[in-house]
C-alpha cells in the first residue's frame, strides 16, 4: 500500500507542478478584457463588483496582491490566483480518475498489483494532462476570473466524495461529508458551478449506503440531489436574506424599531434554532440529523464571506455596483434582479405582443426613518390570446432578438413560430452552437478565435483559406484524437463499472446540457461562453483517461508475461493526445506578452483634459479603465461614467460623490427626480401642439425639477413625465466658450449662441446615448440631456470636458 500511495502522491504532485509551470509561463501579466480588470481592482481594494459578486475570490485575490512588489505587478499576482487554483484542479482531477479507475480494475485497497497500479496511474496521468491543455480550461487558468477557482472547488468536492466512499469508519465518513458541505459553502462566494455537481454526488452516497440499489432508488437519489441544489440556490443563498429582509421591514416599518433590528432578530433566531437542533440530535442520538445540521451550519459559515459585500459597500468605494449597503439592497444584489429573468418550463413565444405592465411586488429602499416603497416590479401583460408553450426556448420579444430567432429558424416575417421551431432552435442553436461547438473545440479542433468560429475537423483541416484565417493562432487541429480516446474510455467504463459510468455521465450532463436548459440563452451573446461548461469537459477528461485502460487491454495478449508492459505502452502512446493539445494550443493561450487592454485604457485616459469626463458603454470599455485608476493610480482625476448604469439611481448618487481625485458631478437634480420607479425612468415624447419652435432646455429642466403637472402623463398603471417637443434648444455662453480655448481660432466665426437638438425615437431613458442629435444631424456619443445640463452649470475651478 505504501509503495502505491507514495507513487500516486508523487505523480499527482508532479502533474500539479507541470500545470503550475504551464499556466505560470502563459499567464497574462496585466488585466485582460471583460471582467478581469474589474475583479483585479475589486480584489486590490476590496470593492464591490457586479452582482452577485464573488467575495471569497476577492479575499483570496487581496491576499495574493499583498505579495506584489509594486502596483504594476498587482494584476499578475491576482492572475496567479487562477494559476494556482487551476493547477490544484488538475491535481484533484488526477486523484479522482485514479479513485474511479480503482473500481474498474477492482484493486483492493493496500494490495494493488503492479499492473493495476500502472493502469490507475496511467489513466489519471493522461486524463489530467488532457484537461490541462484543453482550450476552455486553459483560457480561464491564466486570468483573474472566477471560473478557475470555481473549477477547483468542483474538483476537490468530487475527489472528497470519492474518498468518502472508501472510508468504512462512519464517524470519519461523516466528518468528510461536513468538510464537503463547508467547501460548498465557500464556493458560493466564488461561483455556483460547484453546486450543479450535487446530484451526481448523491449517486455516490446512494451506492455506498444501499447495497441493494434499484432504478427507482437511483432516480430518487438524483431527485434528492436536485432538492439539495434547490435548497441551497433558492432557500439559502437568496432565501435566508429575503426572509431576513421581511423581518427587517416588519420590525422597522411595523414596530417602529431602528434599522437593523429585524436582521439582528432573524440572525439570533436562526442561530438559536441551529444550536437547539444540534443539542436535540445529540441527546436523542440522531446521527443523520446531527450530520445534516452540522453540514448546514458549515455551509452557512462558508457563505458568510458575503458579509464582505455589505461591509465594504457601506464605505462607498469607487467601485460599488448596486450599492448593496443595506439588507434590502443586498437581497436584490444576490438575486441579480438587474439582469431580469427567463422562462424555463412554461412561457410565451417570441412573437407575443407586449401590451403593458402591471404592478408586481413592491421594491423597497431605505428612507430616513423606515423603508419606503420606491417602485413596483413590472409584470408584463401580453395581448389576449397570446400563445404559450412548455419549455419556451425562443421567448424574447426584443425586436433584434425576434429577427435573429426568425433567421435561425428559417421563418419569414409573417410566419408564426410553432413548438417544432422552438425545439429546433434549442437543438440547433442552444445545444449545437452554444454547447457542442464548444465541446468539439476542446476535443476535436477549432477554426480560429474570430466570432462564431466553427469546429476544425480532420476532414476540413486542409481547406484553402485566406492567410488571415490559415495563420490564426487559435486554429488548432487535434485530429479528433481526444474525442476518440474519450469515447473509447466511456464505453470501457460502462463495460467495467456501470455505477461509476453513471456518476461521470450525470456529472457530464449536469455541467453541460443541463446548464444549457437552465440558462436558456438568447439568440446572441456579447462573447463566446465556453468557459461556463468546463465542468462537462472535466468529466469528459476522465473518460479520456479511461481510454488508456481500453488500449492496454488490446496489448495484453502481446505482453502476457509482463504485467506492466501493456499499460505502460498504452500510457506512452496516449501521451500523444495531450502532447498534440499542448503543441497546438500553446501559441493562442500564451498571454505572457499581452498588454494591449491596459495600454489602450491608459491612452484613453491620457487623451483627456484634467478633471475630464469619459463616457463608456460596456465591460471592455470600462473595466480596464477601472483597473488602471484603482490599482495603478493612473489619471484618477478623470471621472469614468458608464452609460449602461445611468438608468439606476444608485449610480447617479455615486456620480455626485468625490471619487479618488475626481470631483463630484454638479448634478442639481434631486434624488426624487431620478429615483428608480419615479416619473423619469422613461420619458416619452408627447407633443404639445401649443408649443411653437424649440423648447428651451433650461425651461424643461426646471419643469422636471419642479415635478410640474404640465409635462406629466397618466398611464394604465402609473404616471410618467414627457417631452412635449422633439426640438430643444440650449443657450450658450459664447464669451465663456471663447475664453476657455475649446473653440479653435479658425472656427470662432462659426460659433453660434444657441444649440438646437432634435429628439430621436419616442422615448428617452436616463442612460440614452443617442437620444438627441444637434442641428445638421451630427450624432454625439454621450447622453445629451446630461451633457448640456453639465455644460449649463458653472463648474468650480476649471472647465470639465468630455474626452475626445
Amino acid at each position: 500500500m505504501r509503495t502505491f500511495k507514495r507513487t500516486n502522491d508523487l505523480v499527482g504532485w508532479g502533474i500539479f507542478l507541470l500545470a503550475l509551470v504551464v499556466y505560470g509561463l502563459t499567464v497574462e501579466p496585466t488585466a485582460s478584457y471583460w471582467d478581469v480588470g474589474e475583479f483585479i481592482a475589486a480584489s486590490y481594494k476590496l470593492e464591490v463588483p457586479h452582482p452577485p459578486g464573488a467575495p471569497f475570490f476577492l479575499l483570496i485575490g487581496r491576499m495574493f496582491s499583498l505579495f506584489a512588489p509594486d502596483v504594476e505587478t498587482v494584476a499578475l499576482f491576482v492572475n496567479w490566483v487562477s494559476v494556482v487554483a487551476s493547477a490544484f484542479s488538475i491535481l484533484f482531477l488526477y486523484w479522482s480518475i485514479v479513485l474511479l479507475a480503482r473500481k474498474m480494475v477492482r484493486a483492493p485497497l493496500g494490495a494493488e498489483t503492479p499492473r493495476q497500479a500502472m493502469l490507475m496511474i496511467g489513466s489519471g496521468l493522461i486524463g489530467a494532462l488532457a484537461y490541462t491543455f484543453s482550450d476552455s480550461f486553459w483560457f480561464s487558468a491564466v486570468e483573474a476570473e472566477v471560473y478557475a477557482m470555481s473549477s477547483f472547488f468542483m474538483a476537490i468536492v468530487v475527489w472528497a466524495m470519492l474518498k468518502w466512499e472508501l472510508i468504512d469508519d462512519a464517524r470519519m465518513a461523516n466528518k468528510w461529508l461536513i468538510l464537503i458541505a463547508y467547501i460548498m459553502g465557500l464556493s458560493i462566494g466564488v461561483h455556483l458551478l460547484n453546486l450543479v455537481a450535487i446530484p451526481a454526488l448523491a449517486l455516490i452516497y446512494y451506492h455506498k449506503r444501499y447495497t441493494n440499489y434499484t432504478l427507482s432508488g437511483t432516480l430518487l437519489a438524483m431527485f434528492m440531489g436536485l432538492v439539495i441544489v434547490g435548497v441551497i440556490m433558492v432557500g439559502i443563498i437568496p432565501g435566508l436574506p429575503s426572509v431576513a429582509g421581511s423581518f427587517e421591514i416588519f420590525f422597522v416599518n411595523g414596530l417602529g424599531l431602528p434599522f437593523g433590528s429585524g436582521m439582528i432578530f432573524f440572525a439570533l433566531l436562526m442561530l438559536g434554532l441551529l444550536i437547539w437542533g444540534l443539542f436535540y440530535s445529540i441527546n436523542k442520538r440522531m446521527v443523520d440529523l446531527n450530520t445534516v445540521l452540522l453540514a448546514l451550519t458549515f455551509i452557512l459559515i462558508g457563505y458568510s464571506s458575503y458579509t464582505l459585500v455589505v461591509i465594504r459597500s457601506n464605505y462607498n468605494p469607487p467601485i460599488d455596483e448596486n450599492n448593496p449597503e443595506n439588507l434590502i439592497a443586498f437581497v436584490s444584489y444576490l438575486k441579480r434582479e438587474q439582469y431580469g429573468d427567463r422562462p424555463l418550463l412554461y412561457g410565451h413565444y417570441f412573437d407575443a405582443q407586449l401590451e403593458s405592465y402591471d404592478q408586481g411586488d413592491p421594491v423597497y429602499r431605505k428612507g430616513e426613518n423606515k423603508y419606503e416603497i420606491a417602485s413596483y416590479k413590472p409584470v408584463p401583460v401580453y395581448a389576449e390570446g397570446t400563445r404559450m408553450t412548455i419549455l419556451p426556448r425562443a421567448y424574447s420579444t426584443q425586436p433584434g432578438h425576434q429577427q435573429l430567432y426568425r433567421q435561425r429558424m428559417g421563418l419569414a416575417a409573417h410566419e408564426t413560430p410553432g413548438f417544432g421551431d422552438n425545439l429546433a432552435y434549442m437543438f440547433n442553436y442552444q445545444m449545437g452552437h452554444m454547447y457542442w461547438r464548444y465541446f468539439l473545440w476542446n476535443f476535436v479542433g477549432r477554426e480560429g478565435d474570430y466570432k462564431d468560429a466553427g469546429v476544425l475537423t480532420p476532414f476540413n483541416a486542409g481547406a484553402e483559406l485566406p492567410a488571415s484565417l490559415a495563420n490564426n493562432k487559435a486554429r488548432n487541429n487535434f485530429w479528433a484524437l481526444p474525442l476518440i480516446l474519450g469515447l473509447v474510455g466511456a464505453f470501457w467504463q460502462f463495460k467495467q463499472d456501470q455505477r461509476g459510468f453513471g456518476f461521470v455521465l450525470l456529472l457530464f450532463f449536469l455541467t453541460g446540457l443541463a446548464l444549457i436548459l437552465y440558462l436558456n440563452s438568447p439568440p446572441i451573446e456579447p462573447r463566446e461562453r465556453d468557459y461556463i461548461y468546463v465542468g462537462s469537459f472535466y468529466a469528459f477528461a476522465m473518460w479520456i483517461g479511461f481510454g488508456v485502460m481500453a488500449l492496454a487491454e488490446l496489448f495484453n495478449k502481446a505482453f502476457s508475461k509482463n504485467q506492466i508492459a501493456a499499460p505502460a505502452l498504452a500510457t506512452a502512446l496516449c501521451l500523444l493526445v495531450p502532447g498534440i493539445m499542448a503543441a497546438e494550443g500553446w501559441d493562442d493561450h500564451d498571454r505572457s506578452n499581452r498588454y494591449f487592454s491596459v495600454d489602450s485604457a491608459k491612452n484613453f485616459l491620457a487623451s483627456c483634459a484634467p478633471n475630464a469626463i469619459l463616457f463608456t458603454g460596456g465591460d471592455n470599455d470600462t473595466f480596464p479603465l477601472w483597473y488602471v485608476q484603482e490599482v495603478e493610480g493612473f489619471r484618477t482625476d478623470v471621472r469614468v461614467i458608464v452609460l449602461t448604469y445611468f438608468n439606476t439611481d444608485w449610480y447617479i448618487d455615486q456620480m455626485k460623490m468625490k471619487m479618488n481625485d475626481s470631483e463630484p458631478l454638479p448634478i442639481s437634480l434631486s434624488k426624487e427626480t431620478y429615483k428608480q420607479g419615479g416619473l423619469n425612468d422613461v420619458v416619452y415624447f408627447y407633443e404639445n401642439k401649443n408649443l411653437k419652435g424649440a423648447l428651451p432646455l433650461e425651461q424643461y429642466m426646471q419643469l422636471v425639477r419642479d415635478n410640474h403637472p404640465a409635462i406629466r402623463l397618466a398611464t394604465r398603471t402609473d404616471e410618467v413625465n414627457t417631452i412635449p417637443s422633439r426640438t430643444l434648444s440650449l443657450n450658450l455662453d459664447t464669451t465663456r466658450l471663447l475664453n476657455s480655448g475649446i473653440v479653435p481660432q479658425e472656427m470662432r466665426e462659426l460659433l453660434s449662441d444657441k444649440m438646437i437638438f432634435r429628439m430621436n425615437g419616442n422615448a428617452l431613458e436616463k442612460k440614452e446615448p443617442d437620444a438627441a442629435r444637434p442641428a445638421g444631424d451630427q450624432q454625439l456619443g454621450a447622453p445629451h440631456i446630461l451633457q448640456q445640463h453639465l455644460a449649463a452649470e458653472h463648474w468650480p475651478g476649471s472647465e470639465r470636458l468630455h474626452c475626445p
